[in-house]
């Protein structure tokens, strides 16, 4: 019985630390990935730059209400000498901290490049949900009156007793 304890707390344990947030999740270390929340009032550009050449290889305006979340992976890169790393990505809606980070490019190494994160000119508000119905005054998006055959209408209000 204690194998089986041990064994599930140590899945919960790698599962909480693997997640993603700005702090840096449940153990914080440097190579554990980046999470940048984009605000209304404080609009991100997250810009990664290659040092050798001054160059961005990788710029992202991250829309309000959204987060920005990579890691950089040792290996994988298409060149030795200057792209020999990859850098996976993802954007998710602004407090996600588990997923999968499914966008990837090649990248430098980790001695030749720099994170610049910039904040825009704010406020810039979101987009309005298309599915959020709102509410208009049009008469044909009001309840249809009460009719006679609906049976009479009270005149006395059931949140107030009578006395």
């Amino acid at each position: 019985m204690n194998r089986i304890r041990q064994t599930i707390f140590i899945a919960l344990l790698s599962t909480i630390a693997s997640c993603y947030n700005p702090g840096g999740g449940f153990m914080p270390a440097s190579g554990r990935g980046f999470t940048y929340i984009s605000t209304s009032m404080q609009p991100l550009t997250v810009t990664v730059v290659d040092v050798r050449t001054q160059k961005a290889f990788f710029s992202m305006e991250i829309p309000p209400g959204q987060q920005l979340t990579f890691n950089f992976l040792p290996g994988g890169g298409d060149d030795p000498v200057s792209t020999p790393d990859r850098m996976v990505y993802a954007v998710w809606v602004a407090g996600t901290q588990d997923g999968k980070l499914d966008n990837q490019l090649t990248c430098p190494p980790a001695a030749a490049r720099r994170i610049d994160v910039d904040i825009r000119k704010g406020p810039i508000w979101p987009e309005p949900d298309a599915t959020t119905r709102l509410r208009t005054d049009r008469e044909a998006d009001q309840p249809p009156p009460s009719m006679p055959q609906d049976g009479k209408v009270s005149t006395k209000s059931s949140s107030i007793p009578d006395n």
